[in-house]
C-alpha cells in the first residue's frame, strides 16, 4: 500500500472494470464538465467540476459531483462561466477537489463533449500534485455523433450544420438550463448522451467498444 490512500482506493477500483464487450446498460458513465481559467491545460487551472452518472439510460441525480475550487486571479474567462475570484473565496483548493474527484468518479467510463480539454486539465492537476494520471476510459460526444451520422441515424431530420453542444440540444430538444457553468453543462451532456445512447442502440451499438470509438475522419 502507498502513503496515499485515496490513490490506493482509485486504482483498486479498476481491478475489475468494464471492458469493450460490456453492454452499455451495465456502465457506469461519468458526465463531465469543467470550467477552467482558459484553454491551455499546461498554464489554465480548474475553476470548478461538475459531473453526474449516467447507468442503465437513466441519469443518476443522487450520483453527482459539484465543487468550486479557489480562484487565484481573474482571467478573460470569466466573461463565459462568470465565475471571480473573490466569489470563489469559499472554494476547495486544487488538491482537496482532486482528491474528491477521484473518490467520485472511481472506474466510471468519462463522457463529455470534447472531453479531451477536461481530461487534460484533470491530469496534468494530478501530475502536478502527486506524478499519476487518471485510468478511466473516456468517451467523447461528438465523436459519437459523428458515428451515428455516419450509420445514418439522423436520416429524415434536418441537416446537422454545427456539432457544438448547443446544436446538439437544438437537435434534440434539449433545454440548455445554466449553460456554462460545470454542474449545468454535465447535466445538459447527459441529456443529449442518453439520447445519442437510445440512436446508437438502434443501430447496431451496443456495447462500450461500440460507442467509445474514436471518430476517423478517413478511412483505410
Amino acid at each position: 500500500m502507498s502513503a496515499l490512500p485515496f490513490l490506493d482506493r482509485y486504482r483498486t477500483s479498476f481491478e475489475a472494470t468494464w471492458n469493450d464487450d460490456t453492454p452499455i446498460e451495465q456502465v457506469r458513465f461519468i458526465v463531465l464538465d469543467s470550467e477552467t481559467t482558459g484553454l491551455n491545460p499546461q498554464v489554465d487551472r480548474l475553476i470548478s467540476i461538475g459531473a453526474v452518472a449516467v447507468c442503465a439510460n437513466e441519469i443518476l441525480l443522487d450520483d453527482s459531483f459539484d465543487v468550486l475550487l479557489k480562484v487565484q486571479e481573474n482571467t478573460s474567462a470569466v466573461t463565459v462561466h462568470g465565475i471571480t475570484r473573490d466569489e470563489a473565496r469559499g472554494g476547495l483548493d486544487e488538491g482537496e477537489a482532486l482528491v474528491r474527484f477521484l473518490d467520485y468518479v472511481r472506474d466510471g467510463v468519462i463522457v463529455g463533449h470534447h472531453i479531451g480539454h477536461d481530461i487534460s486539465t484533470l491530469d496534468i492537476g494530478y501530475e502536478r500534485g502527486w506524478g499519476f494520471r487518471t485510468l478511466n476510459r473516456s468517451l467523447d460526444t461528438m465523436d459519437l455523433t459523428l458515428h451515428l451520422e455516419r450509420d445514418g441515424a439522423f436520416a429524415g431530420r434536418p441537416a446537422i450544420r454545427s456539432f457544438t453542444l448547443d446544436a446538439l440540444c437544438d437537435l434534440f430538444g434539449v433545454i440548455p438550463h445554466d449553460r456554462h457553468t460545470a454542474g449545468g453543462d454535465a447535466f445538459i451532456t447527459a441529456q443529449v448522451f442518453l439520447r445519442l445512447l437510445k440512436l446508437a442502440a438502434r443501430h447496431g451499438r451496443t456495447t462500450l467498444g461500440q460507442i467509445a470509438e474514436p471518430f476517423e475522419t478517413t478511412q483505410s
